[in-house]
């Protein structure tokens, strides 16, 4: 078994929690009841890593987002749109820029294939690219194919309060026989134990290697998600990505074959 890591497609997730069509505006977050995993004081470690969890599932999505890839000289932006078929199908189309559009990523299972529309051709990704960049950005192609199991590939623990930023620490750490990019990831929810705050990933070296951030708390369907996640490592100054969800659908219909190699350079 190996570490499944937080993917491209679990951060899609972040969104996937509403029926509000594409477009719609999300209701105002102080409008809603807010929900507590509180119990005499103290986090309900269970509840809140199975919300957390359940958080990023669907059983199919149609979404747009924005996808800034910011360096110390240059800052990139892509709009996308993505399509979700329970936890093993995606498709992500770049919109724009003009240049890059139709360039695209399908996800079948294990398995990833970028099309590139200017040469018309389909690559594979094999195992050793799947470190490599995804698109420029911060993100690997190992990011969007794994998917993290907390309950499966880790055992957790609470840590206890968190004070920046306020909340509580939950530490996930991968068990003895599971081997991944990974060794321990910190999560930081917040005070009710509902809203993922902060994601401190250590290498196995023991070492952080990335900081992942969710803010701009949004309301969809009566649930509050945040919007905005920006992930920055560590290792390279000046370096992080954004992405920021503009539309959502959830349990949309999404059809089964929309998710082949024909279907992919056909629809380009």
């Amino acid at each position: 078994m190996s570490v499944r890591t937080v993917s491209l497609i679990t951060l899609t997730a972040v969104l996937i929690l509403s029926r509000a069509a594409p477009g719609a505006e999300a209701a105002d977050p102080n409008t809603v009841p807010t929900r507590s995993f509180i119990e005499d004081g103290r986090l309900d470690l269970s509840a809140a890593v199975k919300y957390f969890e359940d958080l990023y599932r669907s059983e199919s999505s149609i979404s747009r987002a924005k996808l800034e890839v910011i360096r110390p000289r240059l800052t990139r932006r892509l709009t996308m749109k993505i399509w979700t078929l329970g936890q093993e199908r995606a498709l992500v189309v770049i919109e724009e820029p003009a240049r890059e559009r139709g360039t695209a990523t399908l996800k079948v299972e294990e398995n990833l294939w970028n099309y590139l529309p200017k040469i018309r051709r389909t690559i594979r990704i094999p195992p050793s690219m799947m470190l490599a960049s995804w698109m420029g950005s911060d993100f690997t192609n190992d990011d969007l194919v794994r998917e993290a199991s907390y309950t499966e590939d880790y055992t957790y623990e609470l840590i206890g309060a968190s004070e920046d930023p306020a909340g509580w620490l939950i530490r996930f750490t991968a068990k003895p026989d599971v081997v991944g990019l990974w060794s321990r990831f910190d999560l930081v929810v917040n005070e009710a134990g509902t809203i993922p705050l902060v994601g401190r990933y250590y290498d196995r070296r023991g070492e952080l290697a990335r900081v992942l951030t969710w803010d701009r708390v949004r309301v969809f369907d009566g649930r509050r998600v945040p919007s905005r996640m920006t992930l920055v490592p560590l290792d390279k100054e000046g370096h992080k990505t954004v992405m920021t969800y503009l539309e959502i659908a959830f349990d949309v219909p999404v059809p089964e074959q929309m998710f082949s190699l024909s279907e992919l350079e056909r629809r380009r």
